[in-house]
């Protein structure tokens, strides 16, 4: 979740370059190091709020709330019956699931300080977080007019998705991503407009109420070859087929297909293709590789390398037939992993293949 805790709370804090060493480590994926810069800067200036702010935003971000509410408590006894760290324990409290408890905190932080942005900016996100999305809507307007931060739009955005209002949100979206301070928080936020745009090609209905291979295709922009069905599901010979049509159909061209796993079945795709099997890259950047799986097996140096240099190149594709909802996503996936069944969706695949936000839409195939 994009907070304005994330990176700069109060503009006008100074010591920017006492923060320089920790917002570096953590950029370059050095956590421990960042976490340890960051508690001695709190030894070192335990009256800078930003880098409080920080450090609780890094652990929220690591889903370590307990911590986060240890971190809270602390802050109040640097800064006493100040606002903001009242404000990171509702914050807190809400992370651990403790809604009611977290909007009495934020509304005693509002008590202190009702011009203290990251409390409205919180207490829409445990409105959020509670159903509330009016209420929600009206606390994020209050904080982004006290601080107009790129988080409380991308905040806004989610909210307004998530209650179907898919044109406000792709707004909200864009605003945030115009607004970011950060490359991680433009990035995002475009990536976000991406997701937003997928879920309007289902009009009529929120988020929550599409069958899972439709939020998988909105989430991640993957071509599925499948819908959710009660259905038994194809066999992995079907869902083979079903992509061997797809690729005539959509005339797409690839110089070899590398697999990473023994599946007797890439055979049959190979000769459907009229391809070369191979089990490792191939060296030159112009080719146009298909690299299959029957499941994506993490850790995989092929497998890995494969999906980096598709996704630097545009060029090539990733297919899998079983596709786990909690590793990254290939390009195309026969059956999303999960309780319900499935049958196959030759027209909308066809349809997610066309949509200007699907994962392919830049990708060179022929």
């Amino acid at each position: 979740m994009f907070s304005s805790g994330q990176f700069r709370v109060f503009s006008t804090e100074p010591s920017e370059r006492a923060l320089a060493r920790p917002r570096h480590l953590l950029r370059e994926g050095r956590g421990p190091e960042a976490e340890d810069a960051y508690r001695a800067l709190i030894v070192t200036n335990p009256d800078l709020k930003l880098a409080w702010a920080e450090y609780f935003q890094l652990l929220r971000g690591r889903r370590r709330f307990d911590e986060a509410l240890d971190l809270a408590a602390r802050a109040e006894l640097q800064f006493g019956e100040d606002a903001f760290p009242v404000a990171l324990t509702g914050a807190a409290l809400v992370e651990l699931g403790r809604y009611r408890e977290g909007l009495v905190a934020l509304e005693e932080a509002a008590r202190r300080d009702p011009n203290l942005g990251i409390v409205w900016h919180e207490a829409g996100y445990a409105a959020y977080r509670l159903g509330e999305h009016s209420r929600a809507l009206l606390a994020l307007d209050r904080a982004f007019a006290l601080e107009p931060h790129s988080g409380t739009l991308h905040l806004r955005g989610k909210i307004l998705r998530h209650a179907g209002r898919y044109a406000a949100a792709e707004v909200a979206f864009e605003g945030a991503a115009e607004a970011a301070e950060f490359l991680e928080q433009r990035v995002e936020a475009q990536r976000q407009v991406g997701v937003t745009r997928r879920y309007a090609a289902f009009p009529g209905t929120r988020p929550d109420q599409l069958r899972p291979t439709r939020r998988w295709f909105a989430e991640t922009g993957a071509i599925m070859l499948t819908a959710t069905d009660d259905a038994p599901s194809p066999s992995d010979d079907a869902l083979v087929d079903a992509f061997a049509d797809l690729v005539a159909a959509e005339a797409w061209h690839f110089t070899a297909i590398v697999r990473v796993d023994d599946w007797a079945g890439w055979t049959r795709l190979a000769e459907a293709l009229n391809l070369q099997i191979r089990n490792t890259l191939e060296p030159d950047q112009t080719a146009m590789p298909l690299i299959v799986a029957r499941r994506p097996p993490a850790g995989h140096g092929v497998w890995e390398r494969g999906l980096r240099q598709v996704l630097s190149l545009a060029r090539g594709m990733t297919f899998v037939l079983h596709q786990p909802q909690d590793q990254p996503t290939a390009d195309v996936v026969g059956l999303l992993e999960g309780p319900n069944g499935a049958r196959l969706d030759p027209t909308g695949a066809a349809e997610a293949v066309q949509h200007p936000e699907s994962s392919l839409r830049m990708r060179i195939l022929r």
